[in-house]
C-alpha cells in the first residue's frame, strides 16, 4: 500500500468513525500536542454525486452538511479532517489524528486511535451485513420428472 493510500485510509477511518467514539479513543490517548489552525473548523456544504447502477452518468445527489478543519503541529506537519455534519470537535479531532499520522507517534497513534476505529467499523458492516443476510429470499427450482 502507498503512502497516500495509506494516508485515505486512516482518513477515511476517522471520517466514517462516530464522533463520540473518536472522542473518547482522543481522551484515552491523552497527549493533546501543540498546534495551531490553518483553517478553524467551519461548516458548509458539499453537493453528493451518484452514479445510476455505478457506470450511469453522474448526477447530482443532493446536498450534505460537512465540517473541515486543518492544523499544524509545532512539528510542522499538517492535518486535515472533513467530517459529516457539524461537529466542529469531531473535525479539529479528525486533523490533529492526521497530523500525527504523519509524524514518529503514528504507530502509537495508530494502535491507540485509528486500529480501534477501523476494527469497530468492520464490526458494524459485518454486522449490517449479517442482518441483511437473514432476509434473503433462496429461489430454486425443483426438477420435474418428465425429463
Amino acid at each position: 500500500m502507498t503512502e497516500t493510500q495509506d494516508r485515505q485510509l486512516w482518513m477515511s477511518t476517522l471520517a466514517k468513525a462516530p464522533a463520540e467514539r473518536v472522542a473518547a479513543l482522543w481522551a484515552a490517548y491523552g497527549a493533546t500536542p501543540a498546534f495551531s489552525h490553518l483553517r478553524a473548523p467551519e461548516v458548509g456544504g458539499v453537493m453528493v454525486r451518484g452514479r445510476a447502477g455505478g457506470t450511469g452518468a453522474p448526477f447530482n445527489l443532493g446536498e450534505m452538511t460537512v465540517t473541515r478543519c486543518s492544523v499544524q503541529l509545532e512539528a510542522g506537519a499538517v492535518g486535515h479532517g472533513y467530517v459529516q455534519g457539524r461537529d466542529k470537535t469531531h473535525a479539529e479531532q479528525a486533523a490533529l489524528i492526521d497530523a500525527l499520522m504523519q509524524t514518529e507517534a503514528a504507530e502509537t497513534v495508530r494502535a491507540a486511535i485509528v486500529d480501534p476505529l477501523a476494527e469497530d467499523l468492520q464490526a458494524a458492516a459485518t454486522a449490517r451485513a449479517a442482518k441483511a443476510a437473514a432476509t434473503k429470499v433462496e429461489f430454486f427450482t425443483m426438477v420435474r420428472g418428465e425429463d
